[in-house]
């Protein structure tokens, strides 16, 4: 214990200078946490680090259960199991081959085990640092950021079936293997039957105080994992299995997911620095399959990804975005070697390589990110530019002899609010948006519409820009205003921003109007207090305004379906 301790001292104190840095300059914590992990690994022992690099996994996979719902599985099913399956069943096979003649080269003891830890590294990606990259994304429910979302959840799925085979330790034992899953299928089932009856009762006993309900959640953890342990399968399952005990559905959740939140941040410093901390410099060995290792998860998994969202119908630049957050080593991958070399049952060698080979794509994808526009332009664009100009002349519908009308980006909520309004006045209109799943409702719903990507020249052309007199974008996305504005049209455009400075840089750079929707909520909400005030009567009135407003949009879908704008 007093190891742990003086350990979790060193972790915390050099995370805490260095992240001091990252907040003065702007920069992202990730690579600063995997620098104080570096300089934690000299002073803290790897048993140490592994225990504590263990239990930080375990609590992000519950904060994982936590979070997963009916409707995250139906955004796999929609978005991402081509990509997915495709994914896996391309380069799974390939990576477990190459790592299959590493451990018969290398003479590691149980290849086939070895072959297996080498090919869920190559092919898993890490949701962690996928989704922190992509964070603004995700909130805006953009069609890149979903994609990534959903094929990071996908292969999570997958990652929590592998741990179950692998903590056997004969594999090759059907009996034992069979015992492993169904330990991990009653744990599963206990965890859907808390979320059934047992988290009401939960709610119940706590009579609405929000402490009680946050601290029952964390007694849910605390028994599920202990309990994974005596039944001999990784606390891991045992922490998703908690997690999906708790509802996160209900008011009464709000806090409780609040002080989640706030306790994972501890977490996720303990993740990146431990993984940082347990880097040790490879023999020739190492390096080799380190070297491989990051090839196959820096090349040819966004590589296998593009191509497959390319036929699914998706624009480049949505393609090449999402699989560009997918090329980073999951933290399931490392979960599984660390609970190896628990085992005693992965070579040295090859730890070494995935744990190396796992800091070295996290920082990549890290600072990829800030260049990923010239990635594009100078990599993707001309080998797939001809293909996307044939896809968008099949899946558009526009008038040639359309002029003086109204070009709306984005079909989600507001984008379907103005169409219905333009429709009444008898303005013409085309519609873009990038997303396949709409092209059905487009072709259904609008009188022109175009399926392409807003910031490519060639949807816009389409989409005849330079005979529209106004551009409406209800898209919250800085580099899609900036792209439009950049266009030479005589269109006055009217764009959207998150915040009121972005809007004023975007009013600089000629935009007629921006839309920033917390400052018009705000606005509403004064005006509606204002109108309570003066008359009581009102309150009433407004009430049942409100009411018949959000029954019309739940009647049409778009309360829920449509959050997307």
């Amino acid at each position: 214990m007093t190891e742990v301790v003086l350990a979790l001292s060193v972790v915390f104190i050099t995370a805490s200078v260095l992240l001091v840095i990252a907040n003065q300059f702007g920069f992202s914590p990730i690579p600063f946490y995997i620098i104080a992990g570096l300089i934690t690994g000299v002073f803290v022992d790897q048993p140490e680090l592994v225990e504590l690099a263990q239990w930080g996994i375990a609590f992000l996979v519950f904060v994982f259960g936590l979070r997963l719902d009916v409707s995250d599985l139906q955004s796999v099913l929609r978005d991402g199991e081509v990509v997915a399956i495709t994914q896996v069943a391309v380069v799974g096979p390939i990576a477990v081959i190459v790592g299959y003649l590493f451990a018969i080269s290398f003479g590691f003891d149980e290849p086939i085990r070895n072959a297996i830890y080498f090919g869920a590294a190559a092919t898993l990606s890490s949701t962690i640092v996928g989704a922190g990259v992509f964070k603004a994304e995700l909130r805006n429910n953009l069609v890149h950021g979903r994609l990534a979302s959903s094929i990071h959840l996908f292969d999570d799925l997958i990652a929590i079936a592998v741990v179950l085979v692998l903590s056997a330790e004969v594999i090759t034992d059907p009996t034992v293997v069979t015992s492993k899953l169904g330990f991990g299928v009653l744990f599963l089932i206990a965890g859907l039957f808390i979320y059934r009856h047992g988290f009401e009762l939960l709610v119940r006993a706590a009579d609405g105080t929000d402490e009680l309900v946050l601290m029952g959640s964390i007694s849910i953890l605390i028994a599920f994992m202990p309990a994974a342990e005596i039944a001999g399968i990784s606390i891991v399952i045992g922490a998703f299995a908690a997690g999906i005990a708790i509802r996160n559905d209900r008011a009464e959740s709000l806090s409780m997911r609040n002080g989640i939140e706030s306790i994972k941040d501890f977490f996720v410093a303990i993740f990146f620095v431990t993984i940082g901390a347990l880097v040790q410099l490879p023999d020739l060995e190492g390096l080799l399959i380190a070297s491989v290792l990051i090839g196959l998860v820096l090349l040819v998994n966004p590589l296998i990804q593009l191509v497959t969202f390319l036929y699914e119908g998706y624009d480049s630049r949505t393609a090449f975005l999402a699989s560009s957050s997918l090329n980073q080593i999951s933290e399931f991958s490392l979960i599984i070697a660390i609970q190896a070399l628990l085992l005693g049952t992965i070579a040295d060698a090859l730890f070494d390589a995935i744990i190396l080979a796992a800091v070295t794509t996290m920082l990549l994808t890290v600072v990829g990110r800030r260049y990923e526009d010239q990635i594009y332009d100078r990599v993707v664009a001309p080998l797939v530019g001809g293909r996307q100009s044939r896809f968008v002349d099949t899946h558009s519908q526009v008038d040639e002899r359309l002029s003086g009308h109204v070009v709306v980006i984005g079909y989600g909520r507001q984008g379907r609010q103005l169409v219905e309004r333009l429709t009444e006045l008898g303005e013409p209109y085309v519609v873009v948006d990038n997303d396949p799943a709409l092209w059905e409702e487009l072709d259904a719903e609008c009188r022109n519409y175009v399926l392409g990507d807003a910031q490519n020249d060639y949807t816009r052309e389409k989409a005849r820009l330079n005979e529209a007199r106004l551009l409406v974008s209800t898209v919250d996305h800085q580099p899609v205003s900036r792209s439009l504005l950049a266009v030479e049209t005589d269109a006055d455009m009217i764009v959207r921003a998150s915040s009121s400075s972005e809007a004023a840089d975007l009013l600089d750079s000629g935009a007629t109007f921006v839309s920033v929707p917390s400052v018009l909520a705000a606005d509403g909400l004064v005006d509606t207090v204002r109108e309570v005030i003066e008359d009581d009567r009102e309150l009433s009135r407004i009430k049942t305004e409100q009411l018949t407003t959000l029954r019309e949009l739940e009647r049409r879908g778009l309360a829920t379906r449509f959050e997307r704008s």
